[in-house]
């Protein structure tokens, strides 16, 4: 049972890591957001930011790792996976995973945008066509 899912939107921290461990690849990234924080003492609003890493297997997380760059927006659906393990010293440890399973392309980021200006740079004029 997926009982605890979340919708986030955030830019990446930087570009995602793609990981081929074992029978399925993975892809790690980090979103970052930043909220609303009330104001300081001189009334300048302030903001908190906050980031969260995801992993996305298989397809998916092989989409994300190619097609997105560091400051590229994304549009996650993930669910909530416990992590609990026993540490070297013995003690419980307690842990959670954000698992995507489903996401969407935001705004592209400076990097992307660079890119695709370089790329309209580097095509050759069209042919002007006479009737």
């Amino acid at each position: 049972m997926n009982s605890f899912r979340l919708s986030a939107v955030g830019n990446l921290a930087r570009s995602p890591e793609c990981i081929d461990k074992g029978e399925m690849p993975y892809t790690r990234f980090c979103l970052v957001g930043n909220d609303y924080a009330g104001k300081d003492d001189e009334g300048t609003a302030r903001e908190v930011v906050t980031s969260m890493w995801f992993v996305a297997f298989g397809a998916m997380g092989e989409a994300i790792a190619h097609h997105s760059r560091k400051g590229d927006q994304l549009i996650v659906d993930a669910r909530v996976r416990a992590n609990n393990w026993i540490d070297k010293q013995g003690e419980k440890q307690y842990d959670h995973a954000f698992v995507v399973q489903g996401f969407r392309f935001g705004a592209p980021g400076r990097i992307k945008r660079e890119e695709l200006d370089e790329r309209r740079e580097a095509r050759p004029e069209p042919a002007a066509f006479e009737a």
